[in-house]
């Protein structure tokens, strides 16, 4: 494994941490500025409105698990295709929500030499 590719796993269990421990401005830190989500049913959507849309699950419990599926580094740009299964819960713990299925995601390396999210393509579907 290249350091590249360690630094790109790393990056993408850090997002699952911070995620799990509600910690936006980590995950915030981990994407581009001008990084690009696209998810069903929406039109796309950049960082100001995922540090919005976070912002309005406070409180929400996150747990789940990524699985790195492929993963290719050319040059200062990488993707990678993952396989996640998630669980958002309500404050109250009243109602939970599953979803599970493959993004697409685009990493740039920028001037530091730090991974970073640019574009993310997220395939996620409810789960019974």
């Amino acid at each position: 494994m290249t350091n590249d590719e360690r630094a790109i796993r790393e990056l993408v269990q850090t997002w699952m941490d911070a995620s799990r421990t509600g910690d936006t401005a980590k995950v915030l830190s981990l994407m581009t500025d001008d990084v690009v989500f696209t998810v069903p049913g929406q039109e796309p959507f950049g960082k100001a409105e995922y540090a919005a849309l976070s912002k309005g699950q406070q409180g929400m419990r996150v747990d789940g698990t990524a699985e790195i599926v492929e993963l290719q580094v050319l040059g200062d740009w990488a993707f990678l295709r993952s396989r996640i299964e998630i669980s958002i819960t309500s404050p109250d713990a009243t109602q939970a929500m599953r979803r599970g299925g493959y993004t697409l995601t685009l990493l740039r390396k920028d001037a530091n030499g730090r991974w970073l999210l640019a574009r993310d393509a997220n395939l996620v579907a409810p789960k019974a």
